[in-house]
Formats: C-alpha cells, sequence, structure tokens
C-alpha cells in the first residue's frame, strides 16, 4: 500500500523537516490530504521552521536575524502573498486572510522574547514559559483548523508539555545552553549540577521520573481545558503521552525518551479518529 501524496516542488523540503521531527504525522496525512489542505501541512512546517530558529540556533543574534525575517514575510504576506514557499501556500487560502496579523505575528515575537531566557525557577514557571511560544503556535493552528472562535486552551497547553518533554529528551546534549531541561528546584532538590546531566546516575533518574510526573499531572489537567486539536496535534500528544508513560518506572528514563515513539497500527487509528473529530467539528 503506497503512502499518502505529499506536496513537492518548494515546499518538499520545509515537509521533510516537519516529519524528520515528528515522523508519525506521516500517518495523520492519510487522513488530511496534502493535495486537498496544502495550507494545513504549511503550517505545521511553518511551525517547524519558527522552532528550529528559536531553540536549533545556538547563537542569539542569528535566531533573531531569522526570526526578524519571519516577522516582516508575515506582517506583509497577506498584501504581497508572500515570497516563502510556505507562505505563498499559506496565504493563497482564503483561512489566512481571515486570521489577524498580530496572531500571525505572535510566535515570532514570542520566540524572540524568549531567545534569551535562562532556566525555569520550578515546573509551573517552566510550563508558563513555553506556554508563550508554544501557545501562541496553539492558537494559531486552532484559529486556521476551526476558525477565529474555537477556543485554544487545551491545544495551548499540550503544545507547551510535549515541547518540555521533547527538551527533556535533549538533556544531555543541551547540558550547556542557558535554559536547561529541568528546572532549578528539581536540580537542587537532587543535587544536581549542570556538568550532572551528561552522566547518568540514580539522582539523574529520579530528577527525569519526577520530571514525567509532572508532566503526565499535566496532561491529564489539559484534558480538561477547553478547544479542540488540530488532527496533528491530537497524534503528537497521543504518541507523547505514550512515549512518556513507558519511559515512567523504566531503569533508564532517558533512554526510553531517547528511543522515541514506536508509531504503528495504534497511531494511525488515532490520526483517523482525530480526523473524524476535525471534520465533524468543522462541518457544524
Amino acid at each position: 500500500m503506497s503512502g499518502p501524496a505529499i506536496p513537492h516542488g518548494a515546499l518538499q523540503s520545509y515537509v521533510d523537516k516537519w516529519l524528520a521531527v515528528q515522523p508519525a504525522q506521516r500517518m495523520a496525512l492519510a487522513f488530511v490530504d496534502p493535495a486537498k489542505y496544502p495550507g494545513h501541512v504549511a503550517l505545521a512546517a511553518l511551525e517547524q521552521e519558527l522552532l528550529a530558529a528559536a531553540y536549533g540556533i545556538r547563537e542569539p543574534h542569528v535566531a533573531l536575524g531569522k526570526l526578524n525575517w519571519w516577522a516582516e514575510e508575515l506582517s506583509g504576506a497577506a498584501a504581497s502573498g508572500g515570497r516563502h514557499p510556505l507562505t505563498q501556500v499559506l496565504f493563497d487560502d482564503e483561512r489566512a486572510h481571515a486570521i489577524a496579523t498580530e496572531r500571525w505575528l505572535a510566535p515570532v515575537l514570542a520566540a524572540m522574547a524568549q531567545l534569551e531566557e535562562g532556566t525555569a525557577a520550578d515546573f509551573p514557571a517552566q510550563v508558563a514559559a513555553a506556554g508563550s511560544l508554544h501557545g501562541a503556535l496553539a492558537a494559531l493552528e486552532t484559529a486556521w483548523w476551526y476558525g477565529e472562535g474555537a477556543a485554544a486552551e487545551r491545544a495551548a497547553r499540550v503544545a507547551a508539555l510535549a515541547h518540555l518533554l521533547h527538551a527533556l529528551r535533549r538533556l544531555q546534549d543541551d547540558a550547556e545552553r542557558d535554559r536547561l531541561p529541568l528546572p532549578m528546584a528539581r536540580l537542587a532538590r537532587y543535587g544536581l549540577a549542570r556538568g550532572a546531566l551528561r552522566q547518568r546516575s540514580a539522582a539523574r533518574d529520579e530528577a527525569i521520573e519526577a520530571q514525567l510526573a509532572d508532566l503526565q499531572s499535566g496532561w491529564r489537567e489539559a484534558a480538561r481545558l477547553p478547544g479542540p486539536l488540530s488532527v496533528f496535534r491530537a497524534l503528537e500528544s497521543r504518541e507523547a503521552g505514550r512515549l512518556l508513560r513507558r519511559a515512567r518506572g523504566a531503569d533508564d528514563p532517558l533512554a526510553v525518551l531517547q528511543q522515541g515513539g514506536q508509531g504503528g497500527f495504534g497511531a494511525t487509528f488515532a490520526a483517523w479518529r482525530a480526523a473524524r473529530r476535525w471534520r465533524t467539528a468543522v462541518a457544524d
């Protein structure tokens, strides 16, 4: 059985980068046809471009330059149609013009604001800090998929939690960065210095387990918040939640996190259910 069609041409490389980070989304594309909904796929790829600039560039001034370019691009795209392949696809869709320019710019401005942020004091502060950028992305995404009147609280919280789980997977790689994946209170509680994050120890395992417990509680609370999830966000949340549960209680929780999700039939079924909920919601 062949896989779903994926956009070709200039858009393809950006879609590939998104799928490299979230390979399970290939299953979602079976139910969100890129030929019929190119803007939905382009928006997911745009989100990945902004996150790569916010987190993937080590030099803040370089990241700021790239984000400034995106700010100019998105602020003028409604009038010009855009210069970037992703922007061109998005603003060829009437959905883009129904969304206020401020909502398009909000994720870029949030990404700029957090470039110099250090490690959060505790878990609630961590969630709040992540919620600035990821909440803005979730609000934009929710408006695109469901319209401006749709609540985005649940999507925003899920997006922030998924980011914190992803950051935890990179604990060893990011041990020297200003913003650590574990909050300061947790590092102090388990007596972990920055350098100790690169090597496995009982204290590091316990700190990761405590972080996972807070993340799992956060996911349960998020389920009670109002608002729908896009098909892509629903699948991301499902895969992240399954990975979190596998890691909790494991002998080496970080190793389990770094193995990533398992996908399979369960992910395909979850994507189908999410797509059915989305189509029902937008048909009402």
